[in-house]
């Protein structure tokens, strides 16, 4: 599926991206996209936070900012889709055009803003999925124009508890006016506290608990970092998701698409991402899970992200350029490196890359 989708790039690429992405949503939705044989290698099953996830390889949040299409790309090959980011107001998001490709780069470059429709439907289309296998964690964020965005986090965790198997709270969006200053230790504590108590409300009254993951940014300085991980240490928090997309334009050739404001993704986020992950990891220690995302698109990064420190891993930009069997092409691959590596799990590989990854940072 993969080298079908590359000979019609060139054509996909004439339509605007918000277009083509949106009618990818409609083909997934429609079932117009084929399904993936699932790969069966016991070895690339992970639990991670009480999740058992059969393979580590997820669909990140932005994608399907709706909750449409979970289960659609879990059939894609992915082990777990990440819906959202989910407001509890429909927000429009910011003026387009506001998704840019730099195919020179295989980068992307967007300022989407949290366009979703709200909680409301999304709640709807994961209560009609009840009972369905699949891992489908649910993203939160805050309206723009929110006079209290903690108490937004704790809404998302109240109404979706029922139907998450997993919360990322997400305040590393580069696209929110002051939402990446909920990163700041004193912000953070606060929020933790507020979304951890509604967490453990919710999971007395379900009993079930449902992981909570914190998704930071890429452009953290080293005291930044070490702030988040104090607190993390300091709470009941679940796991983190480094990371999110970047505002450096490092790396890019194509210097007049890097003018457009936004957030980065693809390909040259991979090396900051990677070596901000190794950087965490060595700050909040080997048991705090932590999702590796940013710039993955071969079975080889997937290693590299596990390598430093990563206990799944997740994509979305790179699909953009590699297109739908992307998910598919890289859980062929996994076993063979598997194989090359003498493991019997990819939890084995988990760290062994951490100093020299993070040195980079």
């Amino acid at each position: 599926m993969t080298s079908l989708f590359k000979l019609a790039r060139p054509g996909l690429f004439l339509i605007d991206p918000e277009i083509a992405h949106g009618l990818t949503i409609k083909a997934l939705k429609a079932g117009i996209v084929p399904s993936c044989r699932p790969v069966s290698d016991p070895r690339l099953a992970v639990t991670v936070a009480g999740v058992d996830f059969p393979n580590p390889l997820g669909m990140a949040a932005g994608f399907d900012k709706n909750a449409e299409v979970p289960d659609a790309l879990l059939r894609l090959g992915f082990g777990f889709a990440e819906v959202g980011t989910l407001t509890p107001k429909p927000q429009a998001g910011n003026t387009r055009p506001r998704l840019f490709r730099l195919p020179a780069d295989e980068a992307v470059i967007n300022r989407m803003g949290f366009n979703n429709e709200g909680h409301a439907p999304a709640l709807a289309l994961l209560k009609a999925r009840a009972g369905r296998p699949g891992v489908v964690g649910v993203n939160i964020g805050a309206n723009k124009d929110s006079a209290d965005r903690i108490a937004d986090y704790v809404e998302g965790i109240r109404r979706f508890y029922a139907v998450a198997t997993y919360f990322t709270v997400n305040i590393s969006s580069p696209n929110t006016p002051g939402l990446r200053d909920l990163q700041a230790r004193d912000s953070l504590a606060g929020l933790l506290a507020a979304v951890l108590a509604a967490r453990a409300d919710e999971a007395g009254k379900a009993g079930r608990h449902v992981p909570v993951f914190l998704k930071i940014a890429p452009d953290l300085t080293p005291e930044g970092l070490d702030d988040i991980a104090a607190e993390v240490r300091e709470h009941d928090l679940d796991g983190l998701i480094v990371s999110n997309t970047t505002l450096s334009r490092e790396g890019l050739t194509d210097r007049t698409a890097a003018k457009e404001a936004g957030g980065m993704s693809g390909k040259p986020l991979f090396e900051r991402s990677t070596a901000v992950l190794a950087a965490t990891r060595k700050r909040v220690g080997p048991d705090l899970p932590i999702i590796g995302a940013g710039g993955v698109s071969t079975a080889a990064d997937v290693v590299a992200k596990v390598r430093a420190g990563a206990d799944l891993v997740q994509l979305y930009s790179m699909m953009v350029y590699e297109g739908p069997g992307i998910a598919a092409a890289i859980l062929k691959d996994l076993p063979a490196l598997l194989d090359r590596e003498g493991v019997s799990s990819i939890r084995d590989l988990r760290d062994r890359d951490v100093e020299s990854r993070a040195a980079r940072f």
